[in-house]
């Protein structure tokens, strides 16, 4: 779009389209435009594997299993070096840090990069979800449109949380969940304002959905099992269970994640990755992109399809062998979904979670029912289990409650999935205070919380509110030059500076005053006997938060900016207060 057209549209905006009705008419567009893409990104990796089954023939197709993914990651990653040149976040993480960092700005090209990059990564098997990049394209999508109508900060992210929304909603067909998600994982704040357009995207992407792929649950559960008062104490048990899945998946993410950062070549990587997923895959078939067949197969108590195409097939008879597989499966998920993403792949963690939580909740039924200490419904533990590490990995676990309810149709274990879910993020919380969406921006101190005066201080930077106005003086400087400087400066600081601009220390107007008016001294007295250093310093790229408890500990009410030795200016209490009264005025006016 060219920038007449983006000014004519602008215009528009203004003058015909005000208020909230214009929030009405963007949010609905937005809705279809996100609900379209969740249908390219899910028929392109359907078609893709079944082209990849018309091969199924011959003897030697179970060891190309070993190659797919390598070849699905390489064509994606060419795709991302030489043809959009650009970065391509790993979906919500990316959402998360353009609404922290980059002001709801999100580049152009996720609207298309983050689809077709991640077909070629889950369609070639990569052990990964489409969620993410959905809602990757979505956000692009909603950032784009707030762009074109030349929308301030709060409206911007609120078109990101609207089209995050649609997303969600369209990919799972679950409109409940996608507001709940849009609120607890996106963090947009509930107000009148937000309440109606985020139910009109939502509501328009499911139709959408509808319309191409059918209005039928993603996991449709024909009869739940009533559930008993006895059960609870399982479900309970099940939640715990499922938290220490959760954690374990999370810190093996974090973990692997770390050691490919340090591999810099991106071929190595993708060897390494694509070989290490290659060589699970083909011991393991179930690890084989999404997985939703299998998921399907499990919150039926069926577990037979976990052999097909396996080297194991000759042993599903045998109880043990099965439960020790299905362990081994759980555990090797959470590798094959990390090496996924540190080969280069893209994706999402809403699949991965998933098929943990229904192999989790039938191996821990299939446990206690073999205990003959109770029996319990496999197929409800499937189902709950998904909730559980939803929740888990997630930390959403309203997000896990009304996704499980609506993409299943069981909405009559309520209770057992409030249950679990919730007792799985207490569990996980205790070792793993940040999900795996939000562990990198917890550590940079980049993560946007619900709690309005840390998200404000978060929005600010420092570069921002830097105060330039002082006059500087060079360290072998006489008391002569310092009045003379005194004359023409407005301020009672002075910031000792050399040549190169290194910093050396201050000079206050308090100090010298005593000597202002002793003439016979201006060349005798040097500047360098009365320069102090300040107790307290601060660094451009440092957050606000950390600015205001220096300001706070030190009791000063201006600090000098310096990085490396090098003076920058100053920031002042009062300066850093005005700017964020008027961005917090920002945030939070409907």
């Amino acid at each position: 779009m060219n920038n007449k057209l983006a000014r004519r549209i602008g215009l528009l905006r203004f003058k015909k389209l005000t208020g909230k009705h214009f929030l009405y008419y963007v949010s609905i567009l937005i809705g279809v435009l996100v609900g379209m893409a969740a249908v390219v990104i899910k028929s392109g990796v359907h078609y893709l594997q079944n082209l990849l089954t018309l091969i199924d023939g011959f003897d030697y197709q179970q060891f190309l299993l070993f190659f797919y993914p390598i070849i699905g990651i390489g064509l994606s990653a060419l795709f991302i070096n030489f043809i959009v040149k650009r970065h391509v976040g790993h979906g919500i993480p990316s959402v998360l840090y353009a609404i922290s960092k980059q002001s709801g700005i999100i580049p152009k090209h996720n609207i298309f990069s983050s689809i077709i990059s991640s077909i070629l990564t889950v369609g070639f098997g990569g052990s990964v979800g489409l969620e993410g990049p959905t809602v990757a394209t979505g956000a692009a999508v909603g950032s784009g449109v707030g762009q074109m109508f030349r929308l301030n900060y709060r409206q911007i992210t609120h078109m990101l949380a609207f089209a995050s929304a649609a997303a969600l909603a369209a990919i799972f067909k679950a409109p409940i969940t996608a507001i709940v998600f849009a609120l607890e994982v996106i963090m947009i704040d509930l107000t009148m304002v937000s309440l109606v357009p985020l139910l009109l995207a939502s509501v328009t992407a499911v139709l959408t959905s509808y319309v191409f792929m059918g209005r039928g649950a993603i996991y449709a559960i024909q009869s739940v099992d009533p559930f008993s008062y006895s059960d609870l104490i399982w479900y309970a048990l099940l939640g715990v269970f499922a938290g220490f899945i959760s954690i374990y998946f999370t810190k093996v993410y974090i973990k692997i994640a770390k050691i490919f950062s340090e591999i810099k070549s991106k071929i190595k990587r993708l060897i390494i990755g694509g070989s290490i997923l290659g060589f699970l895959i083909f011991l393991f078939p179930t690890l084989f992109g999404e997985g939703y067949e299998f998921i399907n197969a499990a919150l039926h108590g069926e577990y037979s399809n976990m052999f097909d195409n396996s080297l194991f097939s000759d042993f599903q008879d045998n109880v043990w062998i099965v439960l020790g597989l299905m362990l081994v499966v759980i555990l090797m998920k959470a590798v094959a979904t990390s090496v996924t993403f540190g080969a280069g792949g893209i994706g999402g963690i809403f699949a991965p979670s998933l098929f943990l939580g229904t192999y989790s909740g039938l191996f821990f039924a299939k446990v206690v029912n073999l205990s003959s200490l109770a029996k319990v419904s496999e197929s409800n533990f499937a189902l709950v289990g998904m909730a559980g590490v939803i929740s888990g990995v997630l930390h959403a676990p309203l997000t896990a409650i009304f996704l499980i309810a609506e993409i299943t149709t069981g909405y009559q274990l309520f209770v057992p999935l409030m249950i679990t879910a919730t007792l799985s993020y207490a569990t996980a919380r205790i070792f793993v205070p940040n999900s795996v969406y939000t562990y990198q921006l917890a550590e940079s101190g980049e993560l946007m919380t619900h709690h309005k005066d840390k998200a404000v201080l978060q929005l600010m930077r420092v570069d921002k509110v830097i105060e330039k106005d002082f006059k500087s003086i060079h360290p072998d400087a006489s008391l002569g030059d310092m009045v003379k400087l005194v004359s023409k400066s407005k301020r009672n600081i002075f910031p000792v500076v050399d040549d190169k601009n290194h910093f050396y220390g201050l000079v206050t107007l308090d100090v010298i005053r005593d000597l202002m008016f002793k003439p016979d001294l201006y060349d005798e007295v040097k500047i360098s006997e009365f320069i102090f250093r300040p107790l307290a310093t601060v660094s451009p790229d440092e957050s606000m938060e950390e600015v205001a408890n220096k300001f706070n500990k030190s009791g000063n009410f201006t600090m000098p900016v310096v990085q490396n030795g090098k003076y920058y200016g100053f920031v002042s209490r009062a300066n850093v207060y005005s700017a964020y009264r008027k961005l917090l005025k920002d945030f939070s006016d409907d």
